[in-house]
């Protein structure tokens, strides 16, 4: 009933499903390899963040541009406290509200953004706390500017004014007329009457779409393997009912003519050997 497996049409099939599943394992071990990476990236990169605050602090220009090694690293700076503005939709500890941004002037010109803490609620500048009035030193955990739209950071627009949708030289260049540092602080204590805002990995070490992406590539390639097992043995199983019902007479033999002449040869040829094979009538 089998012996449609050894037809030319059916050597494709069996070479196809024998070189698709390893490929699909292959890729889908592959995958899982990936997401494994950034699962310890992140872990990595959480573990230097929290590190970083035991380590003495540095001069800011000594850590930039930020990057995977310098990011939340303590940083370090003087200047003047002089415009403040208030970032919308930032929750801490699943409590909903804004952090506080305030530009620091340094001597080298340039502004600083620090976030100066946490409140909770809606933004209102008149609930958040002035800055220190004249020259202070600050301290805090170096991040990288936001990128809207990613790591949390909502793609907001038309916000009133005082207000920034993310922390980063690009955005602020439009609301202050000055060269903005890209980079921020964090504060590693919060000023008076507000929450200090935990340091964040460095971006692309994070558990984010593209890590779960990684994941879920890595379920559909071993569903495919799942898939071509299943529809070869449904072929195969629908093939031997095909034979089976065209050797009883119920359907007409519909398969190819080079498979049904293949087919019918070695009939006959067992035929004869069976013949051979029988004693004849008078027993010699």
């Amino acid at each position: 009933m089998y012996r449609f497996l050894l037809t030319p049409r059916w050597w494709g099939i069996n070479v196809f499903v024998l070189l698709a599943i390893p490929f699909c394992v292959f890729m889908g071990s592959w995958q899982l390899g990936r997401f494994e990476d950034r699962v310890e990236n992140h872990r990595g990169a959480e573990e230097q963040v929290a590190s970083s605050r035991q380590e003495e602090a540095r001069q800011l220009d000594t850590l930039l541009p930020v990057t995977k090694a310098t990011s939340g690293k303590q940083a370090t700076a003087s200047g003047r406290y002089e415009e403040q503005l208030l970032v919308p939709d930032r929750d801490l500890d699943g409590e909903p509200g804004h952090y506080v941004l305030t530009l620091l002037h340094t001597d080298t010109g340039k502004v600083l953004p620090v976030v100066r803490g946490w409140l909770p609620g809606d933004p209102d500048p008149a609930g958040a706390p002035p800055p220190p009035a004249g020259e202070v030193t600050v301290t805090g955990a170096l991040q990288a500017s936001e990128t809207p739209g990613s790591n949390g950071v909502g793609a907001l627009s038309g916000l009133p004014e005082g207000q920034t949708g993310a922390i980063s030289s690009a955005s602020l260049v439009n609301l202050v007329p000055h060269d903005v540092y890209d980079a921020w602080i964090t504060l590693n204590e919060g000023d008076p009457g507000m929450r200090p805002v935990p340091a964040v990995a460095p971006g692309g070490t994070g558990l984010d779409l593209k890590a779960f992406q990684n994941l879920g590539y890595t379920a559909e390639w071993f569903a495919f393997a799942g898939f071509v097992i299943f529809m070869w043995f449904r072929l195969v199983r629908r093939e031997a009912e095909l034979a089976r019902d065209t050797e009883l007479g119920l359907v007409p033999d519909e398969r190819p003519a080079q498979d049904r002449k293949q087919s019918q040869d070695e009939d006959q040829k067992r035929d004869q050997d069976q013949g051979r094979e029988q004693p004849s009538p008078s027993g010699v």
